[in-house]
């Protein structure tokens, strides 16, 4: 292990001005940074050589940033899919992660709360109460077009202050 720490420090500056490139945010840079260097560690077993260790590290570097982006655009879609959010978060949480599930649903049950009266109404209706958009029409004396006009209003809006609200 002694050789993998050796070649990684003489390429920690590098690799750290290619990740902080491709990467506006600091922080966030920073943590895929931490990410790589794990990666690296458990990966160098499979190293054979064919490229130089700096290109091996840029590339395991690369995957991480892609699965950094598709986990924080994963909240945007899961919330433009709610009825199978509960789903989604126990199997990706799994049993051993019961208080990370619970912190979730509070941020679900926050952000709710901060959208107005009609936008909760509606998401509610659709995927608390599993009504169908004319279930819920019929319900409110509004026509179809109406709520399903909404109904993407209050989606859009609870995604962006989810999203606000986790930043």
């Amino acid at each position: 292990m002694k050789e993998i720490e050796t070649q990684i420090k003489e390429c920690l500056p590098r690799l750290k001005r290619h990740i902080f490139f491709k990467v506006s945010d600091s922080y966030e840079a920073e943590e895929i940074l931490q990410e790589t260097l794990i990666a690296s560690h458990e990966s160098f077993p499979f190293f054979k050589g064919k490229s130089s260790f700096f290109t091996w590290l840029c590339a395991i570097a690369n995957h991480e940033i892609a699965d950094f982006y598709r986990k924080k655009k994963i909240k945007t879609f899961l919330f433009s899919r709610l009825p199978w959010l509960e789903n989604l978060v126990s199997e990706a949480l799994g049993p051993e992660q019961e208080l990370l599930k619970k912190e979730f649903e509070q941020e679900i049950r926050k952000t709710l709360l901060s959208l107005c009266e009609g936008y909760r109404e509606v998401l509610r209706l659709k995927y608390y109460q599993g009504l169908k958009v004319i279930e819920i029409a019929k319900s409110l004396n509004e026509s179809t077009k109406a709520i399903e006009s909404r109904l993407g209003r209050a989606r859009k809006a609870f995604a962006e202050a989810f999203v606000a609200n986790s930043s």
